[in-house]
């Protein structure tokens, strides 16, 4: 009943301990391609071949369903692996979809046309590659009209956050929120678009102001994925075991977890 939670580092253990806390008795198989990060600064062809790689070691650890808690991977790689890739017994999802239902305020799996929606000016932080691959204004324009989005890439953030360099980390956020605010001075809303982000929530709501409501991919998508699970319970794969994958040095990936969840977290090799 396993489900595999990839990423091309760290930034998905955000979203693994909201899952973890929803739902405490699902076994979970974390596969971080730390050897890799980050894919922000990479091609969408490179990205798509180290996603199907890792999305296979999950499929072979006895994950039949596949959460890209990866907004790189998700933006770069998710539709093709979907049309071109995955097998017909597996699923690979991302984490796009679940935070445009928050922000438009639809029900999960609600697939009826585009709407008008009170949020009309939305500001998405991500990485270059995110936010070169216009994936989150593609799948916002299935749900909603009339939005205008802003996008801001955060050069520099994840490799400042994986070092824990937290000083660094918040001088980025001020620069990027900053230079976002230029070119659209009143957001109403915000996108943490990648999973690293959300360890700098505070610094980005001090930053953006407190009129304007962040979005932040957790929570959401742990939400998304319980309500998925009861709605195809076959997609639990026959895996029993959690475990955390990565194709770094499990020592160094290890020590790097734990002080990112402040509790111990001990990686194996992929």
């Amino acid at each position: 009943m396993a489900v595999g939670i990839f990423d091309s580092g760290l930034g998905g253990l955000t979203v693994y301990r909201e899952i973890r806390a929803l739902m405490p008795d699902l076994p979970l198989v974390y596969y971080g391609d730390n050897a890799h990060a980050p894919y922000g600064v990479r091609d969408a062809d490179d990205i798509y071949d180290l996603t199907c790689k890792g999305a296979q070691r999950l499929f072979d650890a006895g994950c039949d369903l596949v959460i890209l808690a990866c907004n790189t991977a998700s933006a770069a790689a998710l539709r093709r692996m979907q049309e071109n890739w995955v097998p017909a017994d597996k699923r690979v999802l991302g984490v796009f979809v679940p935070l445009i239902e928050a922000l438009t305020e639809r029900s999960w799996g609600d697939n009826s046309p585009p709407r008008e929606v009170d949020t009309k000016h939305v500001a998405l932080f991500a990485t270059p590659s995110t936010v070169a691959s216009r994936a989150f204004q593609r799948e916002l324009a299935f749900r909603a009209v009339g939005v205008d989005v802003e996008a801001q890439p955060c050069g520099g953030l994840v490799d400042a956050i994986e070092d824990g360099d937290m000083i660094l980390a918040e001088a980025l956020v001020r620069s990027h929120v900053d230079a976002l605010k230029r070119r659209m001075p009143h957001p109403q809303a915000a996108i943490l678009g990648c999973t690293h982000y959300p360890l700098m929530a505070e610094a980005f709501q001090d930053a953006l102001g407190k009129d304007v409501k962040v979005f932040s991919q957790g929570k959401i998508v742990a939400r998304s994925l319980q309500d998925y699970l009861q709605r195809h319970p076959e997609m639990r794969g026959p895996g029993q075991k959690s475990m955390f994958l990565t194709t770094g040095d499990p020592q160094t990936v290890s020590d790097q977890a734990t002080r990112f969840l402040k509790r111990e977290i001990r990686f194996q090799s992929a």
